[in-house]
């Protein structure tokens, strides 16, 4: 054999081995990294999508899978229940992950289930304060919100709202905590000092679905029942802005949510909206400031439900298991499980760790960033 050819037989033998963005390494608790953290059975309670855990992967090695942290959110018989929602404390290193019933409290360090408690009404999407001692956590589309104390799972105060409770996010400044009730046309504005309905922005043309805010919670950005595209509205004066169409695309029949866009961001720079479009499974991007002009349409392997991005913009997480790279549109690379199945999930979130310890997490919406508070 000459030695152009053992050269050719030694490369391709190097192809054979997974690459390193497969395949999972050993990974002791109490971790250094950037993680992406996936609550699985993140879309309804499909197994096929990841399983049933809190998957890892490292956002900085190509978002290789790195380990599997066990979860409880049981139902009765035993199968694992629905995720609704997942979010993080830094200030007491915690994720929190919310399932039909219940809510569990995980140590991001020792990767223990502290407490698992469950709550009347059940449990959805949940948001957490900045300083990650309060959260607010909507009834399972029942007319109300518990304001629940993060460390202990007790419930500090209910706010009634309307009839159908669902996504929920605290706004960056902690004075105020957003509502999204699915029954009503209006965004419900609590002010967190008195955990009271302050403000409702709208009415839009229809029940809110997904929505996000930018980082000076001045705009927000929501899906509608039967509204292919977005709506805006001030959160300043209540009033409903503007109404925006998904041009060149038909609604048509989807597989979940029953409604032709669930799941918005706000890419952190707070200069696009990425919009999902469940039945033709792509995700439309527009420009964040009016006239709102639609850019371009991303395919997708799957229908999309949910869309979130990292704290820095580079990536965009749409649910159906994609990384995009937000600025070239481009996919990069499929979530795969240590099984090598794809991933998919509405429900994650970026952490960066230091010997077990949160440094700094991101959020399961899409948030603008431009102003956060520092």
């Amino acid at each position: 054999m000459t030695k152009r050819y053992t050269l050719v037989l030694l490369f391709l033998c190097t192809q054979i081995v997974a690459p390193s963005s497969v395949l999972a390494a050993p990974s002791e608790k109490g971790s250094t990294g950037h993680f992406l953290y996936v609550a699985t059975p993140g879309i309804r309670n499909y197994l096929g999508y990841g399983g049933h855990g809190l998957l890892v992967f490292d956002i900085d090695d190509n978002h290789r899978f790195v380990k599997r942290i066990a979860t409880q959110g049981f139902k009765d018989d035993g199968v694992p229940s629905n995720v609704k929602g997942v979010a993080v404390s830094e200030s007491l290193n915690s994720v929190f992950i919310t399932t039909l019933k219940s809510m569990q409290r995980i140590d991001l360090g020792s990767e223990e289930v502290l407490w698992e408690i469950e709550y009347e009404g059940g449990c959805d999407r949940m948001s957490i304060s900045p300083d990650g001692k309060t959260m607010y956590l909507p009834s399972l589309e029942k007319d109300f919100w518990n304001v629940v104390d993060c460390a202990t799972g007790d419930v500090l105060a209910k706010i009634e709202v309307h009839s159908r409770a669902h996504n929920t996010i605290y706004g960056p400044s902690g004075k105020r905590a957003y509502m999204a009730d699915i029954g009503s046309p209006f965004l419900h504005v609590a002010d967190t000092s008195t955990h009271t309905v302050a403000l409702k922005v709208g009415p839009f043309s229809a029940g809110i679905r997904p929505f996000t805010i930018n980082s000076d919670e001045s705009l927000a950005f929501v899906n509608v029942n039967d509204l292919l595209g977005f709506e805006v509205g001030d959160l300043k004066t209540g009033k409903k802005l503007a109404s925006v169409k998904v041009l060149g695309w038909n609604k048509g029949p989807v597989r979940r949510h029953g409604n032709p866009s669930h799941g918005i961001g706000l890419t952190p720079n707070e200069k696009e909206v990425w919009v999902s479009d469940g039945h033709n499974m792509r995700m439309h991007v527009f420009s964040a400031k009016a006239p709102y002009q639609q850019l371009t349409s991303i395919v997708l392997g799957d229908m999309p439900g949910w869309v979130t991005f990292s704290m820095d913009g580079q990536y965009a997480y749409p649910s159906s298991g994609e990384v995009i790279h937000a600025k070239t549109r481009k996919v990069l690379y499929l979530l795969q499980d240590e099984h090598y199945n794809t991933v998919s999930s509405e429900k994650m979130v970026e952490i960066f760790m230091k010997n077990g310890k949160v440094e700094k997490a991101g959020d399961q919406f899409g948030l603008g960033r431009l102003h956060e508070p520092k």
